[in-house]
C-alpha cells in the first residue's frame, strides 16, 4: 500500500493549523476569566444551532464509521445503514420529548437528572459506570480503530498514531465546550468533503472499470452488480441476518439502542443542555439531516470496495497479517486510490472524525467526573475554578487510560478480521434496554421508583449476559422458525449453536426490565412509598412549524429511502 507523499501531508498541515488556531481564536474570543464551570463544560448558551448539529454529528462520527461501518458495508451492504437512518428519526423524537425535560428542570448531566428523579445512590452507580463504559468501550475503540486506519493509510507505527491522536484530542478539549462545538463546525466540514471525494472516487471507478464515465453510473451498475447488497431488510436466511435481524431494525431492539444513544447518553445530549429550546431543537434537527447523509459517506465506499474485490482488486490490501480478509481494511484501501492531495484531504477528514469524537467522549468523561463525583462525593466546597482544574485533569487522565488500554487489549477485541463496529454494538447493548427503560419510566411515569431503576440497571445487564450464554445450555432452535434465533458459528469456528440476534436480545430484556420496573413500583407505591416526579408540562412538547415542517421531510425522506432499498 502506498503512503502518503510531501503534497498529502502539506494538506493534512494546513487541516491541522486550521482547526487549531480557529479553536485557540474561539478560546480567546469567548473566554472569560470569569467563567463557571457550566461554561466551561456546557458552554451555556453560547452554541449557535448549527454548532451543536455539527458537533452531534462530529462526536458520533468516528473510526467506528468511517472504518468499521465501512467494513460492514463491504460485508453486509446498505442494511448497515439503518444505523444513521433510524437515527435521524430518533433525533426528531428526542428533540420533541427528551430535550424539552432536561432543559425544563435544567439538566446538566445524566447523573444529576438519576439524582433528582431518583436518589444519589442511583445517580453514583451510574456515574461510576458511565465513566467505565466511556472509557473502556468508547475512548479505547476510537482509538484503536482510528489509529489502526491513520496507520494502514501514513504507514507510520500504529502506537505513535493513539499517542498522537490523544495528544491532539487533549489539546481541543481542555479548552472546553465551546472549543469543541465551533471546531466540530470545521471538521464536519472536512469530513464530509473528504467523505465525498472518497465516494466519488469509488463510484467513478466502478464506471470506469464497466466501459463508461461518471458517479451516477457507476452507482446504478453499483446496484446491479452487487444487488445483494442493497436490501435493507434481510430474511432469515440471509447470512447477516443475526447483525441486523429482519424487522427488528424498524419496530424492535434497534428503536433502543438509538433512544439510548442519542437521548440518554452524557456524550451526546450535552451539545445541546446548554441551549434554550429553540436553539437545542434547530440544532438537532440540522442533525437529523446530516444523518441522512452519512451513508454516502461511510457505507457506500464499503459497498464499492466489495464490488472493485470482486473484479480483482484489493486481494492483496485487504489481507490481514494471518493471511485472511479484513473487511475493516476496505475505507483505507480505497483512500489509497486517491491521487495526492485529495489523499491527505481524506486523511485529514478520517483525523478530524476521530479526533472530534475523541474531545467530544473525553468532554463528557470530565463533565461526570467533575460535576457528579468530584463535586458530589469528594469535595462538596468546591469552587467553579477548581472544577474546571479538576476537569482538565479529568480530561488528561481519562485519555491516558484510553491509550494503556489500546496499547493492551485493542487488537484482541477489534483487531484483524473483525468488525468493530459489531464489537461497540453488542457490547453497548449489554446495558442499553436496562438503561432506557431507567429513563423513559422516569421521565414519564411518576410512580417509579428508585428500586425500581436500580434494578434496571443491575438486572438489565444480568438478563443480557444471561441470554448471550443461554445457547451453551439450551436449544434455542425452536426459536428459529419465527427468526428470534439462528444457528451461529462460534469462535472455535467449529461448533455451531442457535443464537438470539444481539438486536432481539435487547428487545426481551427491554420488556423484561419495564415488566419489573412496574412491578416494584407498585408494590412499594401501595407501601405508601413517594417519588420524586419531575416538572413535565404538555406544552414543552409543542413544536414551531419550522422544526414541525423539517421533520415530516426528514420521515419523507426515510419513508422513500426503506421503500426503493426494502
Amino acid at each position: 500500500m502506498s503512503k502518503l507523499s510531501h503534497g498529502d501531508y502539506l494538506v493534512f498541515l494546513i487541516y491541522f493549523l486550521i482547526v487549531a488556531f480557529y479553536g485557540w481564536w474561539v478560546y480567546k474570543r469567548k473566554h472569560n476569566a470569569d467563567a463557571t464551570s457550566k461554561d466551561y463544560f456546557l458552554a451555556a448558551g453560547s452554541l449557535t444551532w448549527w454548532a451543536i448539529g455539527a458537533s452531534l454529528i462530529a462526536s458520533n462520527i468516528s473510526s467506528e464509521q468511517l472504518i468499521a461501518m465501512s467494513g460492514s458495508g463491504f460485508k453486509m451492504g446498505i442494511a448497515i445503514s439503518t444505523y444513521e437512518w433510524m437515527a435521524a428519526a430518533t433525533l426528531l423524537i428526542v428533540g420533541i420529548f427528551f430535550i424539552p425535560v432536561y432543559l425544563k428542570n435544567k439538566i446538566s448531566t445524566m447523573p444529576q437528572f438519576l439524582n433528582e428523579r431518583y436518589n444519589g445512590t442511583v445517580a453514583m452507580t451510574m456515574a461510576i459506570f458511565w465513566l467505565l463504559l466511556y472509557i473502556v468501550v468508547n475512548l479505547m475503540s476510537i482509538l484503536y480503530l482510528g489509529a489502526l486506519a491513520i496507520s494502514g493509510i501514513s504507514g507510520l507505527n500504529i502506537y505513535l498514531c493513539i499517542s498522537l491522536l490523544a495528544v491532539f484530542a487533549i489539546v481541543i478539549t481542555i479548552g472546553g465546550m465551546k472549543v469543541i462545538g465551533y471546531t466540530d463546525v470545521v471538521q464536519v466540514f472536512v469530513l464530509i468533503l473528504g467523505g465525498l471525494v472518497a465516494t466519488y472516487m469509488a463510484l467513478n471507478l466502478i464506471s470506469e472499470k464497466s466501459g463508461t464515465t461518471g458517479v451516477w453510473n457507476g452507482f446504478m451498475l453499483l446496484k446491479s452488480q452487487a444487488g445483494d447488497h442493497f436490501h435493507m431488510i434481510f430474511k432469515k436466511d440471509n447470512p447477516n441476518y443475526m447483525d441486523l435481524p429482519g424487522l427488528t431494525v424498524l419496530i424492535g431492539g434497534m428503536w433502543i439502542t438509538n433512544l439510548n444513544y442519542w437521548g440518554c447518553n452524557q456524550y451526546i445530549t450535552q451539545r445541546a443542555l446548554g441551549a434554550d429550546l429553540k436553539t437545542a431543537r434547530a440544532g438537532i434537527l440540522f442533525a437529523s439531516f446530516l444523518k441522512l447523509l452519512m451513508p454516502v459517506i461511510v457505507v457506500l465506499p464499503g459497498i464499492a470496495a466489495y464490488e472493485l474485490y470482486q473484479k480483482g482488486m484489493f486481494h492483496h490490501e485487504m489481507l490481514s497479517s494471518k493471511g485472511v480478509l479484513d473487511v475493516n481494511k476496505a475505507y483505507p484501501s480505497l483512500l489509497d486510490l486517491l491521487p495526492n492531495y485529495f489523499k491527505g484531504l481524506s486523511f485529514a477528514a478520517l483525523t478530524a472524525a476521530i479526533v472530534a469524537s475523541l474531545a467530544g467522549k473525553a468532554n463528557s468523561i470530565s463533565t461526570i467526573f467533575t460535576l457528579d463525583i468530584y463535586k458530589k462525593a469528594l469535595n462538596p466546597k468546591a469552587s467553579d475554578k477548581n472544577m474546571v482544574i479538576v476537569g482538565r485533569y479529568a480530561v488528561v487522565v481519562a485519555m491516558f487510560l484510553g491509550v494503556i488500554l489500546s496499547f493492551a487489549i485493542g487488537e484482541k477485541l477489534m483487531g484483524e478480521g473483525k468488525q468493530g463496529f459489531q464489537y461497540i454494538q453488542e457490547y453497548t447493548g449489554f446495558v442499553s434496554p436496562g438503561i432506557f427503560a431507567m429513563f423513559l419510566l422516569g421521565f414519564f411515569w411518576k410512580k417509579t421508583t428508585s428500586n425500581a431503576a436500580l434494578f434496571a440497571t443491575l438486572g438489565g445487564f444480568i438478563f443480557s449476559m444471561f441470554f448471550k450464554l443461554l445457547p451453551r445450555f439450551a436449544d434455542l432452535s425452536f426459536l428459529a422458525p419465527s427468526g428470534f434465533s439462528k444457528l451461529a458459528l462460534q469462535d472455535d469456528k467449529v461448533t455451531s449453536l442457535y443464537e438470539i440476534p444481539f438486536l432481539d436480545r435487547m428487545g426481551f430484556v427491554f420488556i423484561i426490565c419495564v415488566v419489573g420496573m412496574y412491578i416494584i413500583s407498585m408494590i412499594e407505591n401501595a407501601k405508601g412509598l413517594r417519588t420524586n416526579g419531575l416538572e413535565i408540562e404538555a406544552s414543552m412538547f409543542k413544536t414551531s412549524r419550522g422544526f414541525a415542517f423539517g421533520a415530516i421531510i426528514v420521515c419523507a425522506i426515510l419513508t422513500a429511502l426503506y421503500t426503493y432499498f426494502w
